[in-house]
């Protein structure tokens, strides 16, 4: 420890009574220090927001007033009126408003309304995670018993036992479940719940932000199935939706309901002043680029701010990181006598009563401070936070603000704090912090009518009731419809007989129902136990696509912020068995991604004016993943202290792609071996995905990049896929594809805006000042082939292709 660190920690050991409390003491005591103050690239107060209220609807029968005069509501906000008046007058509407704006009474109150006055009245809430839905059944129940209103809301989910789903079917007002629930639990037994569907007035959706990609798309064919059933049970529902701040909220809700919706997007909410603040961690290796460990300087900031008595959220990027940062929190707090039952990790694959009981804690501040993933980013009742610590970029803008949105739900001063890692889009972040506050956020992009999900719905929907022939599904064209039916039946899936007239009505042939055979999540059927061996007990569960690179023999799977050693991964049976141990290390895999055209859609010649192009295509591919070993990464320090095999089978998925193929020529004229050749490429498909990922407001985990060292497809090109007496050519492609199977339109979308892509991609190597490239433009050096000579420079290559292709201009156009 250098001696103005060992200075500043010491500043900061006086006695708990005597220790400075608060945001303010925290934030000046990091200005004044040496080491810490230098990497704040932001720090800018958003001003507080005055509330714009008004008087609560004429029409409300007195026993709903008392039932918010109990919460102490006695008017609304505006945007909480304004969603109001248009339920009531039979409106679809999409409230996206920022976090912690009220947004659950905007459903509430339109929803206790017609409870009070229809004694039969239903209403459907769906939430994406079964704790939401648990969380938001507490105080909907209040609410209901304040208001008088006789119906009882009751969460119906896997965990709810046999006699509570009897009652649900029957009594209940109020049904809170999850899309998976009622995918396969509620629609294929819709005759079992026919009062309820003849009575079925709402239908509520929260959190739309979060049904994106893939399980987006199942929820829109979800929501197709919904409303054909209410159709034959007699009723037309209302949907009420509301979403995080989305940059396409009208757009996203249309599409996932397949018709047209109301908007309320102005928030009437008061906001206490919000301090945010960008934290980049110093360089450590200027060559490489490399700077000091993010998620340690994000535990060192959070333990500041616990130390001074500030409640904070912590969010890390993963699981496995959630786990280490809550044991490096929780050892940098002993000194401060902080008990460690008031510092816990939350995340996916805790069990329901500890996630619960966490829960509790926070809102009874006993908790003061949690290490979580994302599934706290979501509405759950955990009271008032002062500061979010966001270690590392999550994605998107509206992830970020959403994680922000956690702080600040009293009305004094809340702290936002993002430190960045060294991934490329931290870095740009980190670069340019003013786009956090004034960039545009990201759009939610589904594909309803993706053939795969598509068709395993419709088999789903005639499993509940038989289509007629020129029936619709939804919003999708009656043909569509038709020849997807016609393709089911001629595989025997449907059994297509005579009906009314000269109309086919199409039956389901199977022995089984298809909606348990169909995961909206891809994993959420496959989820597997782990089991600690001493206790004989499950501990945790995880899901299928995490289990490859969580749970591998002797992988070291960390939970609560102990160490378990996987003794054996039961594949068939989704079991894991885990044993307690102490190591000084945990493990991170290592995967493989191989890519293969199955289809080509669209090809270019790109020619940028100096004689030299590109091929540029779009497809559907074949993307295989396989983990192949594992990493040792010691505690602390973060070296590499060995390796691991891993035996696991692949995982295969289609979707589509945005491809590159670089002719044999351009690459000698670069002059450099071809192992050089191949990581220069590697930094330029680094370069593309960040400026793919910004250019369409996407996650960047939602595309994938992978580089081979052959033409995608040989004779499609023009040119022999193999010279007689010459072998292959040297023709790298570089493939940029949706992560979701099937893909979601990102690729597509690509190729549209080849060109600009790029340019653009051109315009950021350029435009950095690194000089053998770093994480914000080409990737680090240490991140090139170990067969690549070192005594090569690589960004001067790059720069050098970008250059013969036309690419190196500082000036880039804008996307359209």
């Amino acid at each position: 420890m250098r001696e103005a660190e060992v200075e500043f920690f010491l500043a900061r050991q006086s006695a708990p009574w005597a220790r400075p409390q608060g945001i303010g003491s925290v934030v000046g005591a990091w200005a004044e220090s040496k080491t810490r103050s230098d990497g704040f690239t932001l720090n800018q107060v958003l001003p507080p927001r005055a509330a714009k209220t008004v008087a609560l609807p004429e029409g409300l029968l007195p026993g709903v007033r008392q039932a918010l005069a109990s919460r102490g509501i006695t008017e609304l906000y505006t945007h909480q009126r304004v969603a109001f008046d248009f339920a009531v007058s039979g409106r679809d509407v999409v409230v996206a408003t920022p976090t912690a704006s009220g947004k659950s009474l905007c459903y509430n109150l339109p929803v206790l309304d017609r409870l009070s006055k229809m004694k039969d009245a239903r209403a459907l809430f769906l939430f994406p995670t079964k704790a939401l839905a648990r969380d938001q059944e507490v105080a909907l129940r209040e609410m209901m018993d304040a208001a008088g209103i006789e119906g009882a809301a009751i969460t119906y989910d896997g965990d709810t036992p046999p006699d509570a789903r009897r009652a649900a079917r029957h009594r209940s007002g109020v049904l809170l479940t999850n899309p998976d629930m009622l995918h396969a639990g509620v629609l294929p037994h819709h005759t079992a719940w026919a009062r309820f569907f003849a009575n079925l007035h709402f239908v509520v959706i929260d959190e739309l932000h979060m049904y994106r990609g893939i399980f987006g798309s199942h929820l829109a064919n979800v929501v197709r199935r919904l409303l054909r059933v209410a159709q034959f049970h007699g009723s037309a529902p209302i949907f009420l939706t509301s979403s995080a701040t989305i940059g396409n909220p009208t757009e996203h809700a249309s599409r996932l309901l397949g018709r047209e919706v109301a908007l309320v997007d102005e928030s009437g909410a008061p906001t206490g002043p919000r301090r945010v603040m960008v934290y980049n961690p110093p360089i450590v290796n200027r060559a490489l680029g490399m700077r000091a460990s993010y998620v340690k300087s994000a535990v060192g900031l959070a333990a500041d701010l616990v130390r001074a008595g500030v409640s904070t959220l912590v969010f890390g990027q993963s699981r496995n990181q959630v786990e280490v940062m809550l044991k490096y929190l929780r050892d940098a707090l002993d000194e401060a006598y902080i008990d460690d039952a008031s510092i816990q990790g939350y995340r996916g694959g805790y069990l329901p009563d500890t996630r619960r009981r966490i829960e509790q804690g926070l809102r009874a501040g006993e908790v003061r401070c949690v290490v979580a993933t994302n599934a706290l980013e979501l509405g759950i009742d955990i009271g008032a936070l002062d500061a979010v610590v966001c270690a590392g970029y999550p994605g998107s803008l509206a992830a970020l603000w959403q994680r922000f949105g956690r702080s600040g739900r009293r009305q004094e001063e809340s702290l936002a704090l993002f430190v960045a890692s060294s991934q490329a889009l931290d870095q740009y972040f980190a670069g340019s912090p003013q786009e956090i506050l004034d960039a545009p956020v990201e759009q939610a992009r589904i594909d309803p009518d993706n053939v795969e999900i598509l068709v395993q719905h419709l088999k789903c929907a005639a499993f509940e009731l038989p289509f007629e022939e020129g029936e619709a599904f939804g919003n999708v064209p009656e043909a569509s419809v038709h020849d997807a039916l016609e393709f089911l039946a001629q595989h025997q899936v449907l059994h297509a007989v005579q009906g009314r007239g000269e109309r086919q009505v199409y039956h389901w042939s199977g022995d089984v129902y298809p909606a348990n055979q169909v995961s909206l999540r891809n994993v959420g059927w496959d989820n597997f136990a782990i089991i600690d061996v001493e206790l004989t007990k499950t501990i945790a569960e995880m899901d299928f696509r995490s289990t490859h690179t969580m749970l591998h023999e002797q992988a070291i799977y960390q939970h609560d912020g102990r160490q378990y050693q996987v003794e054996r991964l039961d594949y068939e049976n989704h079991k894991a068995f885990v044993r307690r141990v102490e190591p000084d290390y945990y493990t991170t895999a290592l995967t493989n991604v191989r890519v293969s055209v199955l289809e080509e859609e669209a090809h270019d010649r790109l020619d940028f004016g100096n004689g030299v192009y590109l091929m540029a295509g779009l497809g559907v591919v074949n993307v295989v993943e396989k983990v192949i070993g594992f990493k040792k990464i010691k505690f602390h320090t973060h070296e590499n202290i060995g390796y691991g095999e891993v035996q696991l089978p692949e995982i295969q998925k289609p979707t589509t792609a945005f491809w590159l193929t670089i002719p044999e020529d351009v690459l000698e004229r670069t002059e450099a071996p071809r192992a050089v050749v191949m990581d220069a490429l590697n930094g330029v498909g680094h370069a593309l995905h960040m400026m793919g990922a910004i250019g369409l407001m996407t996650d960047p985990r939602d595309l994938g990049r992978t580089l081979v060292d052959e033409p995608a497809i040989g004779e499609d090109l023009g040119r022999p896929s193999e010279i007689p007496g010459v072998g292959r050519p040297f023709e790298p492609t570089l493939y940029i594809y949706d992560t979701v199977a099937g893909g979601i339109g990102l690729a597509p979308r690509l190729f549209v805006e080849r060109r600009t892509l790029l340019r653009r991609a051109g315009q950021l190597v350029a435009r950095c000042r690194c000089e053998d490239g770093c994480p914000a433009c080409i990737g680090p050096r240490g991140a090139m082939s170990p067969s690549s000579p070192r005594s090569f420079s690589h960004k001067p290559v790059v720069l050098r292709l970008l250059g013969l292709l036309g690419l190196s201009s500082d000036e880039a156009p804008a996307w359209t």
